[in-house]
């Protein structure tokens, strides 16, 4: 740190992304990106944007939330966009926490909760995971804190059901509930609709995963109008356009390609099931799971050792550090070639 950098962040530990490395060609299954491109209707329309970059974009994100509105069935005053999911998480830590307004997480979840909350000089509270790495709803009942839920949760890919869940919003109606839906699109049920019943929910997308947009950058978020508000007073107060134009149109075109997005997404719910038994039957433990990856340990190698003698062969996977998971690795699912590749190393380093 340089003399110039604030106290108020010196003891910040940032949130570490997943390896890209650039000295030679991996089998990506570190950072949960899809295997497939975008949609063809998305590369077009970014690419007509293109000569528009002289230009800002629109501040008030108008096609995409027409978009949205129309595919997703929220009205536009119920939806906001932001620079991936990422963003909007800031932002509910801006908005909804302070030090009267603590946060609440799992201890075992998304990386960059405890960050936003250092960031913002929040308050927080971790709740520790049961053995099998799903949350207990009591621990969530009425806790007069303003809580964050990945539901299906990283990296463990369990999912909490819907009438718990619910359980946890109605019990807490002087708090805001954020469910964190980046995976949601791989077998979860999305906690969305609930916005008209509760009006301290906020749920967060992304276009990372399930529309093969990770490198646009678009997320957004679900709420009543009056939670859209909040939001929207913190972003005009950042960033105004913070949805670039080629994002913005690509985000447009794949919503609007909706078939494509099905046959992807059909695709890897295939492929998951595939890997999963493929994993079982070399003796791996996995986890279910309703998101892009599973994560997995084996009780023949650590999870470290597994993760290095899978790099050093040319496969990323995503390795954490933390006691209670320290012999798992969270395998992303790529493509059906992609993944017999991985299982056929994983023969060899086993054997």
């Amino acid at each position: 740190m340089s003399r110039f950098f604030s106290s108020r962040y010196d003891k910040l530990t940032p949130y570490t992304p997943g390896e890209q490395p650039q000295d030679r060609r991996y089998i990506k299954l570190n950072t949960n990106e899809s295997s497939y491109p975008p949609s063809p209707l998305a590369i077009e329309m970014a690419r007509e944007e293109a000569g528009k970059l002289q230009l800002y974009s629109d501040p008030e994100c108008r096609s995409l939330k027409r978009a949205a509105a129309e595919i997703l069935g929220f009205s536009e005053d119920e939806l906001i966009f932001t620079n991936g999911s990422d963003e909007i998480l800031n932002f509910a830590f801006m908005a909804f926490c302070d030090d009267s307004h603590p946060a609440a997480f799992a201890d075992i979840t998304y990386g960059f909760y405890p960050v936003f909350a250092a960031l913002n000089s929040v308050p927080y509270r971790e709740i520790p995971l049961r053995e099998d790495f799903t949350p207990d709803p009591a621990d969530y009942i009425g806790t007069n804190e303003t809580l964050f839920i990945a539901n299906p949760n990283a990296p463990t890919g369990r999912e909490l059901p819907m009438e718990k869940l619910k359980e946890i919003i109605a019990s807490n109606p002087g708090r805001i509930v954020v469910v964190d839906e980046a995976y949601v699109d791989f077998g979860g049920e999305s906690a969305a609709p609930l916005v008209r019943e509760y009006d301290n929910l906020l749920v967060t997308r992304t276009f990372s995963k399930s529309r093969s947009l990770a490198g646009a950058r678009l997320g957004f978020g679900i709420a009543c109008p009056e939670l859209i508000r909040d939001l929207e007073t913190i972003r005009y107060s950042t960033n105004p356009y913070n949805v670039n134009r080629m994002t913005m149109a690509a985000g447009v075109g794949a919503l609007k390609d909706q078939a494509y997005f099905e046959r992807n997404r059909t695709a890897i719910l295939e492929t998951r099931a595939y890997t999963a038994e493929e994993l079982e039957k070399l003796g791996f433990s996995v986890l279910p799971s309703s998101a892009n990856f599973v994560f997995v340990k084996h009780e023949k190698i650590g999870g470290e050792a597994l993760y290095r003698e899978l790099r050093e062969r040319g496969i990323l996977v995503r390795h954490f550090s933390p006691e209670r998971i320290r012999e798992y690795n969270r395998i992303t699912i790529g493509s059906r070639e992609e993944m017999e590749a991985l299982t056929a190393v994983l023969r060899e380093i086993l054997a």
